[in-house]
C-alpha cells in the first residue's frame, strides 16, 4: 500500500479558491483503479495550509492515475509544502 501525505501552503485568502479548483481531482482519483482514499482539505488550525492524504493499492495504480492527465485547472500559487510517499508493509487495527 502507498500513502501520500503532507501539507501544501497557499496564501490564506486563496485557500478556498484552491480547494474549489481541485475538487474534481478527488472525484477522478476516487474513481480510478487502486485508489482507496484521496482528499485535499483545509487545515482547521493554520490559515493557508491544505492537508493532503491519498491511499493507493500500488505504485502502478498511483502512477497510472498521475499519468492519465486531466483537465487544466487554474489554481492559486502553491507557496510551499511538504508531501511525502510512504510504503506500508502491514496494516492492523488500532
Amino acid at each position: 500500500m502507498i500513502i501520500i501525505a503532507g501539507e501544501l501552503h497557499v496564501a490564506p485568502a486563496d485557500r478556498d479558491r484552491y480547494l474549489a479548483a481541485v475538487a474534481g481531482v478527488a472525484e477522478q482519483a476516487r474513481a480510478a483503479g487502486g485508489c482507496l482514499d484521496f482528499v485535499q482539505a483545509a487545515d482547521p488550525l493554520v490559515e493557508g495550509r491544505i492537508n493532503v492524504y491519498e491511499r493507493w493499492e500500488s505504485d502502478a495504480e498511483l502512477e497510472a492515475f498521475r499519468n492519465a492527465g486531466g483537465p487544466e485547472i487554474d489554481t492559486p500559487a502553491i507557496l510551499g509544502g511538504d508531501v511525502r510517499k510512504y510504503r506500508i508493509s502491514a496494516v492492523e487495527a488500532p
